[in-house]
C-alpha cells in the first residue's frame, strides 16, 4: 500500500443548539430568585415489613 492511499476523515460539524424556551425561563428565574436548594437524600428503611403472617407452625416453633 502507498502512504498516499491512507483514508483521512473530515472532522464532524458541531450540532446546532436547538432553542429551548424552558432553559431561558429557568435562567431568568435563577437570576431573580437564586438557584434552588440542593436536594436531600431520603434515608432508606432499615427493616422491611413482613409480607405474610407467620404460620401456626412458626409461632409454635418460636416458643
Amino acid at each position: 500500500m502507498c502512504e498516499d492511499a491512507k483514508i483521512t476523515t473530515m472532522p464532524r460539524k458541531r450540532k446546532k443548539k436547538v432553542f429551548s424556551a424552558a432553559k431561558i425561563v429557568r435562567e431568568m428565574a435563577r437570576e431573580r430568585v437564586g438557584s434552588p436548594k440542593p436536594s436531600q437524600l431520603v434515608k432508606a428503611k432499615t427493616t422491611k415489613a413482613e409480607k405474610h403472617k407467620p404460620t401456626l407452625g412458626k409461632l409454635l416453633h418460636e416458643d
